[in-house]
């Protein structure tokens, strides 16, 4: 479970690569990635889009990896899935195209890759169950008589089972508002450098849930700040967080502490039913700083 750093034409303090070369550049590590994965383990990419210079026009890089990665010779993956991860909180960019001359929308959505080493990747839906809405509740609790629908679809009685919630879309809409967190508090207290590329942690708590069971290992490339290590960890999973500035990985253990915690706890939009009671009991446990390998 990993963001990397995106081809965007700012550069960041922590690297980035172009599109040109950024294809070339992805597959060195994802060889090694499929090496590493258990036949049945999944590879989940957050990656967002970049645009051709000097246009409103969108660089292509992204779905050129997807493609090259489903390619890759000896090394091949599978598509699992695409996912959309959007971000209401976006700030309105690129500002040349949108608040300048308004020419575009503002860019919300990153793409999701969910990659598998096997056609058949380990995965269970009902661990990120979304709550009922009001009239689906109002359905189960009056009955549904099975109909054929204006749209052509069969609905059978089955679809008056309650499974105790309904399946999530692949468009997950998650706020990044991280502007205030306690990692960020703590990261100016102390003076320690954040990192400036944050995914909100219901990004990796969605796979994670969705992916995993508790004792699986899970593990970040491209860790940052270790989002995805602090959410492993609350949820009962071991995991390994790699990350290329000492800084980052140093600063990386104010997620572990009991504010963060409960900050995670409070802030998620897609924290499920299932296993609130194991995070909240993870609080009282001395949890480790960090793993850095």
């Amino acid at each position: 479970m990993t963001s990397p750093p995106f081809a965007l034409r700012r550069k960041k303090e922590y690297g980035n690569v172009e599109a040109e070369k950024y294809v070339a550049w992805f597959l060195n590590f994802a060889r090694l990635f499929h090496e590493l994965l258990k036949p049945r383990g999944s590879l989940v990419i957050d990656i967002g889009g970049s645009w051709n210079p000097g246009e409103p026009t969108r660089n292509l890089y992204h779905y050129e990896l997807l493609i090259e990665l489903c390619r890759l010779p000896g090394h091949k993956f599978h598509l699992a899935e695409e996912f959309f991860w959007y971000n209401p909180a976006r700030l309105p960019t690129p500002a040349e195209w949108v608040t300048v001359r308004r020419v575009r929308v503002k860019d919300a959505v990153n793409c999701v890759w969910w990659l598998s080493k096997d056609p058949h990747p380990k995965a269970d839906n009902r661990k990120v169950l979304l709550p009922y809405s009001d009239s689906m509740q109002e359905l189960l609790r009056r009955g549904y008589k099975a109909k054929l629908r204006p749209s052509g679809h069969d609905i059978s009685t089955k679809f008056n089972r309650d499974n105790k919630g309904s399946i999530p879309p692949n468009l997950l809409q998650i706020a990044n508002t991280e502007s205030n967190s306690w990692y960020l508090r703590r990261c100016r207290e102390t003076g320690a450098k954040p990192n400036p590329a944050r995914y909100p942690s219901g990004l990796p708590e969605f796979f994670i849930r969705f992916l995993t069971t508790p004792g699986d290992l899970v593990v970040d490339p491209f860790a940052g700040s270790n989002v995805t290590g602090a959410v492993a960890e609350h949820l009962d999973r071991r995991w390994i967080a790699v990350e290329l500035v000492e800084e980052y990985a140093k600063g990386s253990k104010f997620r572990f502490e009991k504010r963060a915690i409960e900050s995670i706890l409070t802030s998620n939009h897609v924290l499920r039913r299932n296993g609130r009671k194991a995070i909240r009991e993870k609080q009282s446990e001395k949890l480790p700083l960090f793993d850095r390998v």
